[in-house]
Protein backbone atom coordinates (compact mmCIF):
# COMPACT_ATOMS: atom_id res chain seq x y z
CA UNK A 1 0.00 0.00 0.00
CA UNK A 2 1.54 3.33 -0.89
CA UNK A 3 0.70 6.29 0.86
CA UNK A 4 1.39 10.27 -0.35
CA UNK A 5 1.19 12.32 3.29
CA UNK A 6 0.21 15.78 3.90
CA UNK A 7 -0.47 18.22 6.08
CA UNK A 8 -4.45 17.80 5.66
CA UNK A 9 -5.03 14.62 4.18
CA UNK A 10 -3.44 11.83 3.10
CA UNK A 11 -3.92 10.11 -0.16
CA UNK A 12 -3.48 5.50 -0.31
CA UNK A 13 -3.64 3.32 -3.18
CA UNK A 14 -3.29 -0.47 -2.86
CA UNK A 15 -1.39 -2.99 -5.53
CA UNK A 16 -0.82 -6.49 -5.73
CA UNK A 17 1.98 -8.40 -5.88
CA UNK A 18 2.09 -7.97 -9.50
CA UNK A 19 1.91 -4.27 -9.54
CA UNK A 20 -1.46 -4.08 -10.14
CA UNK A 21 -4.26 -1.86 -8.73
CA UNK A 22 -6.48 -2.77 -6.12
CA UNK A 23 -10.07 -1.07 -5.57
CA UNK A 24 -9.73 2.69 -5.81
CA UNK A 25 -7.74 5.15 -4.28
CA UNK A 26 -8.69 6.19 -0.87
CA UNK A 27 -8.23 10.13 0.39
CA UNK A 28 -8.27 10.33 4.62
CA UNK A 29 -8.10 13.44 6.55
CA UNK A 30 -5.34 13.42 9.48
CA UNK A 31 -6.05 12.46 12.58
CA UNK A 32 -7.26 9.92 15.02
CA UNK A 33 -10.08 8.49 12.06
CA UNK A 34 -7.42 8.20 9.49
CA UNK A 35 -6.20 4.48 11.29
CA UNK A 36 -9.87 3.51 10.87
CA UNK A 37 -10.81 4.25 7.60
CA UNK A 38 -7.53 2.92 6.20
CA UNK A 39 -7.98 -0.51 7.93
CA UNK A 40 -11.61 -0.78 6.83
CA UNK A 41 -10.28 -0.07 3.39
CA UNK A 42 -8.00 -2.01 2.83
CA UNK A 43 -9.26 -5.18 4.81
CA UNK A 44 -11.96 -6.19 1.61
CA UNK A 45 -8.72 -5.81 -1.21
CA UNK A 46 -6.16 -7.98 0.69
CA UNK A 47 -8.82 -10.68 1.52
CA UNK A 48 -6.47 -11.66 4.74
CA UNK A 49 -2.94 -11.45 2.78
CA UNK A 50 -0.30 -9.71 4.56
CA UNK A 51 -0.38 -6.11 4.13
CA UNK A 52 2.81 -3.63 3.25
CA UNK A 53 2.49 -0.24 4.28
CA UNK A 54 4.97 2.08 2.57
CA UNK A 55 4.73 6.11 3.33
CA UNK A 56 6.76 8.58 1.29
CA UNK A 57 9.31 10.61 2.80
CA UNK A 58 10.26 10.49 6.71
CA UNK A 59 9.22 10.30 9.77
CA UNK A 60 7.22 13.78 9.67
CA UNK A 61 4.31 14.43 7.66
CA UNK A 62 3.09 10.44 7.85
CA UNK A 63 4.90 9.96 11.10
CA UNK A 64 1.24 9.92 13.24
CA UNK A 65 -0.42 7.57 10.58
CA UNK A 66 3.01 5.13 10.81
CA UNK A 67 2.62 5.23 14.57
CA UNK A 68 -1.01 4.22 14.48
CA UNK A 69 -0.76 1.54 12.07
CA UNK A 70 2.45 -0.22 14.01
CA UNK A 71 0.74 0.12 17.27
CA UNK A 72 -2.33 -1.85 15.48
CA UNK A 73 0.05 -4.77 14.10
CA UNK A 74 0.90 -3.36 10.62
CA UNK A 75 4.18 -3.31 9.05
CA UNK A 76 5.49 0.04 8.31
CA UNK A 77 8.38 1.33 5.47
CA UNK A 78 9.58 4.81 4.55
CA UNK A 79 10.20 5.10 1.18
CA UNK A 80 12.79 8.00 0.22
CA UNK A 81 11.80 10.64 -1.64
CA UNK A 82 14.68 9.78 -4.55
CA UNK A 83 13.11 6.48 -4.78
CA UNK A 84 9.46 7.66 -5.29
CA UNK A 85 10.43 10.10 -7.82
CA UNK A 86 12.22 7.58 -9.74
CA UNK A 87 9.48 5.63 -10.30
CA UNK A 88 7.38 8.23 -11.21
CA UNK A 89 9.93 9.11 -14.21
CA UNK A 90 9.45 5.20 -15.17
CA UNK A 91 5.87 4.66 -14.81
CA UNK A 92 4.10 7.56 -15.06
CA UNK A 93 3.66 9.57 -17.95
CA UNK A 94 6.19 12.26 -18.94
CA UNK A 95 5.81 15.35 -17.04
CA UNK A 96 2.80 14.00 -15.41
CA UNK A 97 1.90 14.93 -11.56
CA UNK A 98 -0.74 13.83 -8.63
CA UNK A 99 -1.06 12.76 -5.56
CA UNK A 100 -2.06 8.66 -6.98
CA UNK A 101 0.33 8.81 -9.52
CA UNK A 102 2.74 9.50 -6.61
CA UNK A 103 1.36 6.89 -4.47
CA UNK A 104 1.44 4.40 -6.99
CA UNK A 105 5.03 5.19 -7.49
CA UNK A 106 5.73 4.84 -3.26
CA UNK A 107 4.23 1.32 -3.69
CA UNK A 108 6.08 0.63 -6.04
CA UNK A 109 9.67 1.48 -4.95
CA UNK A 110 8.76 -0.78 -1.90
CA UNK A 111 7.98 -3.42 -3.95
CA UNK A 112 11.52 -2.94 -5.73
CA UNK A 113 13.23 -2.53 -2.74
CA UNK A 114 12.91 -5.22 0.00
CA UNK A 115 15.68 -3.55 2.68
CA UNK A 116 13.74 0.05 3.17
CA UNK A 117 13.84 1.27 6.87
CA UNK A 118 10.93 -0.15 8.92
CA UNK A 119 9.16 2.47 10.96
CA UNK A 120 9.85 2.04 14.94
CA UNK A 121 8.65 3.32 17.91
CA UNK A 122 10.78 3.45 21.22
CA UNK A 123 9.55 1.28 23.17
CA UNK A 124 9.75 3.54 26.28
CA UNK A 125 7.92 6.43 23.88
CA UNK A 126 5.50 3.61 22.72
CA UNK A 127 4.47 2.79 26.27
CA UNK A 128 3.82 6.70 27.34
CA UNK A 129 2.09 6.83 23.79
CA UNK A 130 -0.47 4.13 25.10
CA UNK A 131 -1.17 5.47 28.43
CA UNK A 132 -1.18 9.14 27.13
CA UNK A 133 -4.14 8.00 24.56
CA UNK A 134 -6.07 5.84 27.48
CA UNK A 135 -5.88 8.77 29.92
CA UNK A 136 -7.15 11.31 27.27
CA UNK A 137 -10.02 9.03 26.33
CA UNK A 138 -10.71 8.26 29.99
CA UNK A 139 -11.08 12.14 30.71
CA UNK A 140 -13.08 12.48 28.00
CA UNK A 141 -15.69 10.07 29.51
CA UNK A 142 -15.38 11.17 33.15
CA UNK A 143 -16.35 15.21 31.66
CA UNK A 144 -19.35 13.07 30.04
CA UNK A 145 -20.75 11.66 33.24
CA UNK A 146 -19.68 14.03 35.36
CA UNK A 147 -22.31 16.59 33.09
CA UNK A 148 -24.79 14.20 32.63
CA UNK A 149 -24.55 13.57 36.81
CA UNK A 150 -24.50 17.38 37.34
CA UNK A 151 -27.37 18.07 35.48
CA UNK A 152 -29.35 15.28 36.58
CA UNK A 153 -28.56 16.15 40.32
CA UNK A 154 -29.83 19.63 39.40
CA UNK A 155 -32.98 18.87 37.57
CA UNK A 156 -34.07 16.05 40.24
CA UNK A 157 -32.85 17.17 43.37
CA UNK A 158 -32.72 21.34 42.57
CA UNK A 159 -29.23 20.86 43.96
CA UNK A 160 -25.62 22.30 42.72
CA UNK A 161 -23.33 19.69 43.30
CA UNK A 162 -20.03 21.84 42.38
CA UNK A 163 -16.99 20.33 40.98
CA UNK A 164 -17.21 16.42 40.59
CA UNK A 165 -13.60 15.59 39.72
CA UNK A 166 -12.95 14.48 43.24
CA UNK A 167 -13.53 11.55 45.31
CA UNK A 168 -14.37 14.04 48.37
CA UNK A 169 -17.12 16.07 45.87
CA UNK A 170 -18.65 12.04 45.20
CA UNK A 171 -18.91 11.07 48.92
CA UNK A 172 -21.06 14.21 49.62
CA UNK A 173 -23.43 14.19 46.22
CA UNK A 174 -23.76 10.36 47.63
CA UNK A 175 -24.99 11.95 50.89
CA UNK A 176 -27.20 14.19 49.35
CA UNK A 177 -28.82 11.01 46.70
CA UNK A 178 -28.72 9.12 50.36
CA UNK A 179 -31.10 11.29 51.93
CA UNK A 180 -33.05 13.18 49.13
CA UNK A 181 -36.90 11.75 48.75
CA UNK A 182 -36.86 10.74 44.85
CA UNK A 183 -37.81 7.55 43.50
CA UNK A 184 -36.01 4.65 43.74
CA UNK A 185 -35.17 4.49 40.44
CA UNK A 186 -33.98 7.80 40.36
CA UNK A 187 -31.96 7.15 43.12
CA UNK A 188 -30.25 4.06 41.64
CA UNK A 189 -29.30 6.13 38.15
CA UNK A 190 -27.30 9.05 40.08
CA UNK A 191 -25.99 6.87 42.67
CA UNK A 192 -24.50 4.52 39.04
CA UNK A 193 -22.88 7.63 37.53
CA UNK A 194 -21.64 8.50 41.17
CA UNK A 195 -20.05 4.83 40.96
CA UNK A 196 -18.88 4.83 37.34
CA UNK A 197 -17.29 8.30 37.91
CA UNK A 198 -15.51 7.01 40.81
CA UNK A 199 -14.26 4.20 38.68
CA UNK A 200 -12.97 6.74 36.07
CA UNK A 201 -11.18 8.92 38.91
CA UNK A 202 -9.77 5.58 39.90
CA UNK A 203 -8.14 4.46 36.53
CA UNK A 204 -6.90 8.14 36.13
CA UNK A 205 -5.10 7.93 38.71
CA UNK A 206 -3.90 4.64 38.26
CA UNK A 207 -2.46 5.76 34.24
CA UNK A 208 -0.96 9.18 35.76
CA UNK A 209 1.22 6.45 38.23
CA UNK A 210 2.41 4.56 35.39
CA UNK A 211 2.90 7.29 33.49
CA UNK A 212 5.15 8.63 36.58
CA UNK A 213 6.80 5.99 36.78
CA UNK A 214 7.80 5.79 32.74
CA UNK A 215 8.41 9.48 32.46
CA UNK A 216 10.65 10.68 35.23
CA UNK A 217 13.50 8.68 34.29
CA UNK A 218 13.58 9.52 30.79
CA UNK A 219 12.67 13.24 30.76
CA UNK A 220 14.61 14.78 33.93
CA UNK A 221 15.20 18.01 32.16
CA UNK A 222 11.69 18.25 30.87
CA UNK A 223 10.24 18.05 34.24
CA UNK A 224 12.93 20.77 35.85
CA UNK A 225 11.09 23.49 33.55
CA UNK A 226 8.40 25.49 35.58
CA UNK A 227 4.76 24.62 34.70
CA UNK A 228 5.61 21.08 33.61
CA UNK A 229 4.11 18.29 34.92
CA UNK A 230 4.27 14.27 34.31
CA UNK A 231 1.34 14.72 32.13
CA UNK A 232 2.77 17.62 29.84
CA UNK A 233 5.82 15.76 29.76
CA UNK A 234 4.09 12.61 28.50
CA UNK A 235 1.97 14.25 26.06
CA UNK A 236 5.27 16.48 24.32
CA UNK A 237 7.27 12.96 24.19
CA UNK A 238 4.49 10.80 22.66
CA UNK A 239 4.32 13.33 19.78
CA UNK A 240 7.76 14.29 19.61
CA UNK A 241 8.91 10.90 19.47
CA UNK A 242 12.42 12.05 18.21
CA UNK A 243 13.15 15.59 19.13
CA UNK A 244 16.26 15.10 17.50
CA UNK A 245 14.70 14.41 13.89
CA UNK A 246 13.94 18.66 14.59
CA UNK A 247 16.91 19.91 13.56
CA UNK A 248 16.59 22.95 15.40
CA UNK A 249 13.82 24.32 18.14
CA UNK A 250 12.55 26.15 14.97
CA UNK A 251 11.83 23.48 13.20
CA UNK A 252 9.84 22.31 16.33
CA UNK A 253 8.27 25.45 16.50
CA UNK A 254 6.54 25.03 13.12
CA UNK A 255 5.48 21.67 14.04
CA UNK A 256 3.91 22.47 17.21
CA UNK A 257 2.27 25.64 15.02
CA UNK A 258 4.16 28.51 17.62
CA UNK A 259 6.11 29.74 14.53
CA UNK A 260 4.31 33.30 14.07
CA UNK A 261 3.75 34.03 10.68
CA UNK A 262 5.05 37.61 9.52
CA UNK A 263 2.66 40.14 7.82
CA UNK A 264 3.85 43.14 6.63
CA UNK A 265 1.88 46.22 5.26
CA UNK A 266 3.94 48.88 4.01
CA UNK A 267 5.77 50.61 7.26
CA UNK A 268 3.96 47.87 9.86
CA UNK A 269 5.62 44.57 10.98
CA UNK A 270 3.29 42.41 12.39
CA UNK A 271 3.14 38.56 12.92
CA UNK A 272 -0.32 36.89 13.15
CA UNK A 273 -1.14 33.41 14.67
CA UNK A 274 -0.34 30.21 13.08
CA UNK A 275 -2.98 27.82 13.63
CA UNK A 276 -1.92 24.75 11.98
CA UNK A 277 0.48 22.63 13.32
CA UNK A 278 0.08 19.65 16.09
CA UNK A 279 -2.16 20.71 18.25
CA UNK A 280 -1.79 18.87 21.12
CA UNK A 281 1.65 20.37 21.82
CA UNK A 282 0.48 23.22 21.21
CA UNK A 283 -2.45 23.02 23.71
CA UNK A 284 0.61 21.74 26.28
CA UNK A 285 2.88 24.67 25.88
CA UNK A 286 -0.12 26.91 25.38
CA UNK A 287 -0.90 25.97 29.24
CA UNK A 288 2.85 26.09 30.42
CA UNK A 289 3.23 29.08 28.96
CA UNK A 290 -0.07 30.99 30.88
CA UNK A 291 1.07 29.05 34.28
CA UNK A 292 4.83 30.79 33.82
CA UNK A 293 3.17 34.21 33.08
CA UNK A 294 0.72 33.51 36.22
CA UNK A 295 3.37 32.25 38.48
CA UNK A 296 6.76 31.83 37.59
CA UNK A 297 8.33 35.36 37.66
CA UNK A 298 10.95 35.47 34.86
CA UNK A 299 8.16 34.65 33.22
CA UNK A 300 5.96 37.25 34.14
CA UNK A 301 9.20 39.49 33.34
CA UNK A 302 9.65 38.17 29.77
CA UNK A 303 5.97 39.39 29.26
CA UNK A 304 5.78 42.70 31.56
CA UNK A 305 9.14 43.63 28.74
CA UNK A 306 7.20 43.25 25.42
CA UNK A 307 3.31 43.65 26.24
CA UNK A 308 4.19 47.35 25.51
CA UNK A 309 5.97 46.47 21.78
CA UNK A 310 3.49 43.29 21.28
CA UNK A 311 0.34 43.88 23.26
CA UNK A 312 -1.06 41.33 25.71
CA UNK A 313 -1.65 37.94 23.51
CA UNK A 314 1.93 39.03 21.44
CA UNK A 315 4.13 39.26 24.50
CA UNK A 316 2.07 35.83 25.77
CA UNK A 317 2.71 34.30 21.90
CA UNK A 318 6.80 35.34 21.85
CA UNK A 319 6.93 33.77 25.75
CA UNK A 320 4.92 30.31 23.99
CA UNK A 321 7.76 30.76 21.29
CA UNK A 322 10.96 31.22 23.37
CA UNK A 323 9.31 28.50 26.15
CA UNK A 324 9.70 25.93 22.47
CA UNK A 325 13.47 26.76 22.71
CA UNK A 326 13.41 25.85 26.40
CA UNK A 327 11.26 23.18 25.86
CA UNK A 328 13.97 21.32 22.47
CA UNK A 329 16.90 21.81 24.86
CA UNK A 330 15.71 20.13 27.49
CA UNK A 331 14.07 17.06 25.57
CA UNK A 332 17.60 16.78 23.62
CA UNK A 333 19.45 16.96 26.82
CA UNK A 334 17.52 14.30 27.57
CA UNK A 335 17.46 12.24 24.48
CA UNK A 336 21.79 12.56 24.81
CA UNK A 337 21.10 11.15 28.09
CA UNK A 338 19.11 8.52 26.51
CA UNK A 339 21.88 6.94 24.38
CA UNK A 340 24.76 7.56 26.56
CA UNK A 341 22.79 5.00 29.47
CA UNK A 342 21.90 2.87 26.13
CA UNK A 343 25.64 3.00 25.31
CA UNK A 344 26.69 1.88 28.67
CA UNK A 345 24.25 -0.90 29.09
CA UNK A 346 25.58 -2.34 25.36
CA UNK A 347 29.17 -2.06 26.78
CA UNK A 348 28.66 -3.81 29.38
CA UNK A 349 26.98 -6.64 28.32
CA UNK A 350 28.72 -9.80 27.97
CA UNK A 351 30.65 -10.52 24.63
CA UNK A 352 28.68 -13.78 22.88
Amino acid sequence: MGIDPHKQMHLAVALADNGTRLGRPLKVPTGPEALERLLAWIRPLAQGRPVLWAIEGGPGLGRAVADALLLHGQQVVWVPVRAMAAQRRITATRGAKSDVIDAVAVARAAMADPHLARHRIDPRVRQIRLLVDLRADLVERRVAVANRLATMVHVELEHAPGGLSSGAALARVRQVVAAAAVEETVRWVLLALVGELEGLLARIREVERRLRELVEPVAPHLLAIAGVGVVSAAVLLSQVGDVERFASSAKLARYAGCAPIPVFSADRERHRLHRGGNRQVNRVLHTVAMVQAQRFGPAREYVAARVEAKGKRGAQRALKRHLVDVVYRAMVADRQQWRAEEALQEACQPAA
